[in-house]
């Protein structure tokens, strides 16, 4: 029974959202300053029994959080979540020996996630979509979901029904779904080969979806998939990366662009569909770089037919192989990066002994930002302050932006 364990006290939360108790143990979903029981198992305890709850401890908003392991932190306030997300990029900065000055939290309302990357799987009664339980393969329905867009909750039924269709036995399909300005673009990743039966199959199911992909291929189109980007309209490709939500979004757009002001000229790194490039173009003319083809050739399409823009210009280039050197540079006075996870080691060097003048760095990751960071710090480059950006509300996901200036 609970009542014979013995008692552990939260002192923090991990990078992932779990309490961390002396061990160290693990305990999801409990908050700093708590007392919990229960059974211990891997250094975890999986199922705690809340004996002395936190001040910050709110009843969570979702009938599915209980089992669903898409949020972590609907148990914690608004407030509390944004203060500890603001003090992850402040810690990773210090030790990174960086005082960061926070600007501020941009948290994303509820149910606005126009992305998501949800499984399926085929049962014997029909199909399961959605997100796994935390350290399992069960998939949790989500048809209250508080997280996800409401175009895309309506097609959940839509979702089931193809998964039934494109689901290998007893394997599962993972489901990219985006909400767009025209409808909800799927891309099945994992599913059984597309032949003539499928084709004859996904027919009913057009009018749920924009654009239909298959295993990276395009399998039906009942209209373009559009998204707005500043000015533009873009048809991004098929599983392409897009700001989560388009409060957040809107959030790091404006902190860019705010960065930006005066610059003549613009380079945009790891550019994608154009987050950044079409609300810059509208200040000065801009140079997209992007390694993804089909990303920028989206983005150089929807540039041919966008209005009040400065002149962009695009190049496909590899730049965590091939980065940007100084000669590559010298004709700009202010770059943007947007770079994956990993960071960009060898372009942040080549651009902290770079002409430029402006850097406005976004990052979706404080640790890697944090060392890129430091790099531009020894290179006698100045950080202003930080807007974090919460688009993965619940989530222990943390964005950001910063302006760096030569000192």
């Amino acid at each position: 029974m609970t009542g014979d364990l013995p008692a552990h006290t939260i002192l923090r939360l991990g990078h992932q959202g779990d309490g961390i108790a002396d061990g160290p143990l693990h305990v999801p979903r409990s908050l700093p300053g708590e007392v919990v029981t229960g059974e211990i198992a891997e250094g975890r305890i999986p199922a705690p029994r809340i004996v002395t709850p936190s001040a910050d401890r709110v009843a969570a908003p979702c009938p599915h959080y209980r089992r669903c392991g898409g949020c972590s932190l609907q148990h914690a306030s608004d407030a509390f979540v944004a203060g500890w997300k603001a003090d992850l990029v402040r810690d990773a900065l210090a030790r990174a020996g960086i005082e960061a000055r926070i600007a501020g939290v941009e948290t994303s309302p509820p149910n606005t996630r126009r992305r998501a990357a949800l499984s399926g799987r085929k049962t014997k009664k029909g199909a399961e979509v959605g997100f796994h339980v935390p350290r399992s393969p069960q998939i949790v329905a989500i048809p209250d979901c508080r997280v996800l867009d409401p175009r895309i909750l309506r097609a959940l039924g839509a979702l089931e029904r193809l998964t039934r269709l494109a689901a290998p036995r007893g394997a599962e399909v993972t489901l990219h779904v985006t909400a767009t300005d025209t409808g909800i673009d799927l891309s099945v990743e994992g599913a059984k080969p597309f032949d003539r039966d499928a084709m004859l199959a996904l027919a009913p199911l057009a009018p749920a979806f924009a654009r239909i992909s298959w295993n990276g291929e395009t399998a039906l189109q009942q209209s373009p998939p559009r998204v707005t980007l500043g000015p533009a309209q873009v048809t991004p490709p098929p599983g392409a990366f897009l700001q989560a939500t388009p409060q957040g979004e809107a959030a790091l757009v404006a902190a860019v662009t705010q960065a930006l002001a005066g610059a003549s000229r613009i380079v945009d790194l790891f550019a994608g569909c154009g987050t950044f490039t079409f609300p810059a173009a509208r200040i000065t003319p801009v140079h997209a770089v992007e390694g993804e083809r089909a990303a920028l050739g989206a983005l150089a399409a929807a540039a041919r037919h966008a209005p009040g823009l400065k002149a962009i210009t695009t190049e496909t280039r590899d730049l965590f192989r091939n980065p940007l050197g100084a000669d590559d540079l010298a004709p700009f006075d202010a770059a943007i990066i947007d770079p994956p996870r990993a960071g960009a080691a060898a372009q942040v060097e080549r651009l902290a002994a770079s002409p430029l003048r402006t850097i406005a760095f976004v990052s979706c990751n404080p640790a890697t930002f944090a060392r890129d960071a430091a790099t531009l710090a020894s290179a006698g480059w100045r950080m202003g302050p930080v807007t974090v950006v919460d688009q993965f509300r619940w989530s222990s996901h943390v964005e950001l932006v910063a302006t760096f200036h030569r000192t």
